[in-house]
């Protein structure tokens, strides 16, 4: 079984950074396109980023240019490095693969962007 461990997530003023981390275990990063969601309550969860297995990245438009995810398939660990940030950034993140079928969520990362 496919276990998902985000980190990272912390209280940040506005135009802070943080930097994001998923380790998988159970299954190799490798073999898929990883993309890494956000959820705030009361709203569906939506794709924030994503790299392909060649490393190309796509954003959801509100982040690009602030957001960077990349991947260490050595480590089995995707990243996202969030500069810039805005309150709207406030959510709980998290990763996944970009298939049919996903694996578990886990438990997610809350950041929250406040002054």
């Amino acid at each position: 079984q496919v276990q998902l461990v985000e980190s990272g997530g912390d209280l940040v003023q506005p135009g802070g950074s943080l930097r994001l981390s998923c380790a998988a275990s159970g299954s190799r990063i490798s073999l898929y396109t990883m993309a890494w969601y956000r959820q705030t309550p009361g709203k569906q969860r939506e794709q924030v980023a994503s790299i392909t297995l060649g490393g190309i990245t796509n954003y959801l438009d509100s982040v690009k240019g602030r957001f960077t995810i990349s991947r260490d398939n050595a480590k089995n660990t995707v990243y996202l490095q969030m500069n810039s940030l805005k309150p709207e950034d406030t959510a709980v993140y998290y990763c996944n693969k970009i298939a049919t079928l996903r694996w578990s969520w886990g438990q997610g990362t809350q950041v929250t962007v406040s002054s």
